[in-house]
């Protein structure tokens, strides 16, 4: 159970009015054990980890974004996706490395805190807390998207626009299943992502055979580059909300057994196998309807590419997997969120209430609705594009940080520092992650940027007002 600090006042304030400093830990297989207390108990092993990995980043994008994403790049947004998996897979391997020395919850704020000092620590925690909620919003949006066009594939009409409101019931409906434990989430999300695999590679394989010809006539192939090549980039910063799924198995260390050999498996390997999907799945899109038609369908364009396969049944079947691919993204996105006020609050660098555990789940359930909320107020925007964006400039620019933390930490080789990962071509991986990352950036929209920009310099001006005085003690 979380109990509050000797000396405080019940709100991470010194009775004197001094904050208290980060605790001391000691990590097993098992728990990670504090001075006074026990945190999370680690229940979530490595086809755990991969399915939060997985089915966040092979979950909304896969539906929502090849309409989009072809309509702005032409057939060259299968480049796009792949220029994101190779961004994301240079970040993983520091993130792994980092991941197995430092198995905490919070992930990316933890390496960043500890390596980087307590203000980055806090523009990348309090970013990542709020990228993770404008991720979970996106989410949503899409799966309202999706209950509306099955509503609409078996003629029942509403009298009401169903997709804001879908996605506010999918908001508290995941929030409160996060609140009786991660066994719970893991358990809906191994199930939800295996059979999203299964049909995704029956429909795959299909339309790989239909554009070779095996069905029919071959596709005749569109000019690659048919929109130009910047349209690639700037397709690959608004697609590598795909890719954020990895570093959600970072933020639930804490909860990962035997951490040293399933954190670098399951985050290496949802990025290498979400890749090929996306690729290939960009790939049979174009090939069926040329990327000019698949950009005027949307967010749905995969039900027609379905539709044109398999007919009827496999417009619904797509739908069917789109339900439950934006289900398994939003629900490891509300978990991972919370994890991360879990983890600031841990620090002192939120309220300490925050990381309050509920006696009966031993979960955090205050973590939880700190996640949550924004999500409800966010989802009834119904901002797709922009959404996507938001979260995925807050990522990047915690992904070069992690980048930079690697370097740091190899510098300054401290004693606490022994990873059971170590990467292959340091220093140049992490040096080549952290410029991608930050590169990629630029070819967002101002919108965008601009938002994400706003709340770093609010999470700045938080920790400058509320935690300049907080001292962490370190990863131990």
């Amino acid at each position: 159970m979380s109990q509050v600090e000797p000396g405080t006042d019940g709100g991470g304030e010194n009775v004197e009015g001094e904050r208290p400093a980060a605790e001391p830990e000691s990590v097993t297989d098992e728990v990670t054990v504090h001075d006074d207390e026990v945190e999370l108990e680690r229940t979530i092993g490595l086809v755990g980890g991969l399915a939060i990995g997985i089915g966040t980043m092979i979950g909304a994008g896969i539906f929502v974004f090849p309409g989009i994403a072809a309509g702005d790049a032409g057939p060259a947004a299968a480049l796009s996706f792949a220029i994101g998996g190779g961004i994301a897979m240079l970040v993983a391997l520091p993130a792994s490395e980092l991941a197995t020395a430092m198995p905490r919850s919070g992930g990316g704020y933890f390496f960043v805190s500890r390596s980087l000092g307590s203000a980055a620590g806090a523009v990348v925690g309090l970013g990542l807390w709020l990228g993770l909620v404008f991720a979970a919003a996106f989410y949503l949006v899409g799966l309202g998207n999706y209950v509306a066009a099955l509503l609409a594939e078996v003629g029942l009409a509403l009298p009401f626009d169903p997709i804001v409101p879908v996605g506010i019931a999918f908001a508290v409906g995941l929030t409160i299943l996060s609140l009786g434990g991660t066994d719970n989430t893991a358990a809906l999300q191994n199930a939800v992502v295996g059979i999203l695999l299964v049909v995704l590679t029956v429909f795959l394989t299909f339309g790989v055979l239909d554009a070779a010809g095996v069905f029919g006539g071959t596709t005749v192939p569109e000019e690659f580059f048919s929109r130009g090549h910047l349209p690639v980039l700037s397709t690959a910063a608004l697609v590598f909300t795909s890719y954020l799924g990895f570093a959600q198995v970072a933020t639930v260390a804490g909860e990962i057994t035997m951490p040293s050999k399933n954190l670098p498996r399951a985050m290496v390997g949802s990025v290498l196998v979400v890749t090929v999907f996306y690729v290939v799945t960009v790939f049979v899109a174009t090939s069926a309807f040329g990327a000019e038609t698949l950009g005027t369908l949307g967010e749905t364009a995969m039900v027609e590419v379905a539709r044109e396969f398999l007919g009827l049944g496999g417009a619904v079947a797509i739908l069917f997997a789109g339900l439950l691919a934006t289900i398994s993204s939003a629900n490891a996105s509300i978990l991972s969120a919370s994890r991360t006020v879990y983890a600031l609050s841990r620090d002192a660098l939120l309220p300490r209430r925050a990381s309050t555990l509920n006696r009966r789940y031993g979960t955090p359930h205050v973590a939880l609705f700190a996640a949550g909320g924004p999500i409800l107020v966010l989802v009834a925007t119904g901002q797709v594009e922009v959404l996507a964006e938001v979260a995925s400039f807050l990522h990047l620019i915690m992904y070069g940080l992690i980048c930079v933390a690697l370097l740091v930490l190899r510098r300054r080789d401290p004693d606490w520092y022994d990873p059971g990962y170590t990467i292959p071509g340091y220093p140049l991986l992490p040096v080549a992650g952290a410029v991608a990352s930050f590169a990629l950036v630029a070819f967002m929209q101002p919108a965008s940027i601009g938002i994400g920009a706003g709340i770093m310099v609010v999470a700045l001006v938080w920790f400058r007002y509320y935690a300049a005085d907080v001292e962490l003690r370190g990863a131990f």
